[in-house]
């Protein structure tokens, strides 16, 4: 594994955070997740970042669709956000991120727990 490798996304990622941080100082922590994802995405258009909420993504299952995956958002096209409302962000939080991952065909998530008053975040890579 090359350690001197560029993290994928390093600036589209620190961009994401900087608007969580902007969500939290404006609205305090503790709420319900729901407020937080539409405060990020008026953050993130105040910001000039793209991004969808809540695009629906087929899922298929040995060649069925069985349904379909709604991401909180997606920006830059390229990275899966979710903002949490938890006690801690858990391995179980980063393997639910690596299964959206896997559903979004992307490759970068960042988790954003809005609970307590700092931002807690983890940038996940599949």
């Amino acid at each position: 594994m090359n350690t001197n490798a560029p993290l994928l996304f390093k600036e589209e990622v620190f961009q994401i955070v900087g608007c969580g941080f902007e969500v939290l100082n404006g609205v305090g922590h503790g709420l319900h997740e729901k407020l937080y994802e539409n405060a990020l995405t008026v953050e993130l258009t105040l910001k000039g970042v793209p991004y969808q909420q809540q695009p629906r993504i087929p899922v298929d299952y040995k060649g069925h669709h069985v349904g379909e995956f709604v991401p909180d958002l997606i920006a830059f096209s390229a990275i899966v956000v979710d903002a949490k409302v938890i006690d801690r962000i858990t391995d179980h939080e980063r393997g639910q991120m690596l299964n959206h991952l896997r559903i979004c065909k992307l490759r970068v998530g960042v988790l954003l727990n809005f609970k307590h008053a700092k931002l807690e975040w983890e940038r996940i890579v599949l």
